[in-house]
């Protein structure tokens, strides 16, 4: 079922979300189809748990093109339990991100451009994912989400914030 997603300002959305120990709980299962269709209905990219008001280590990378992110790569959807990451590239881009928790907002924020997560499935099995470009850019986000931060704590000068209007305005040169 589609939840609320919780806007900026929320509590939770500033909380260092739990790890998942129970892998055979119905909540997990159900935490999870949420998501997917929260996610689905949303028109996101990708989507935190916390953002839901769940404050659980798990996120969703769902990269597709939409009307928010065009130019998006495909990929299915990957749920991910506990994820961790470490750096395989040194290199760090600064592109555009939004955020269903902060509408009608764009910014300039520097990401990895290169990870391997480590991450758990729905059923407690361990998976390594390589990431790159956009992709990694999504998990960073959300896994931020995780952590307690949005976005716009990355932003490197208020100045790389704009409207979403602009944004499109900007895209559509």
């Amino acid at each position: 079922m589609k939840q609320e997603i919780a806007q900026l300002g929320a509590s939770i959305l500033r909380c260092k979300a739990e790890k998942i120990i129970d892998f055979n709980s119905p909540e997990l299962s159900l935490l999870a189809d949420n998501m997917r269709v929260t996610l689905e209905e949303s028109g996101g990219v990708g989507l935190a748990a916390p953002q839901i008001f769940q404050s659980f280590c798990i996120l969703i990378v769902a990269s597709k093109p939409t009307a928010r992110y065009p130019d998006a790569p495909e990929m299915k959807p990957v749920l991910l339990i506990n994820p961790e990451f470490e750096i395989l590239s040194e290199i760090i881009e600064k592109d555009w991100e939004g955020c269903l928790s902060i509408p009608s907002i764009r910014a300039l924020v520097p990401r990895y451009e290169a990870i391997l997560v480590d991450y758990q499935d729905i059923k407690g099995n361990k998976h390594q994912l390589e990431l790159k470009g956009f992709v990694a850019r999504v998990f960073q986000h959300e896994y931020d989400h995780l952590q307690g931060l949005v976005y716009l704590d990355r932003v490197e000068n208020n100045r790389d914030i704009i409207s979403e209007t602009e944004f499109f305005k900007l895209i559509a040169v």
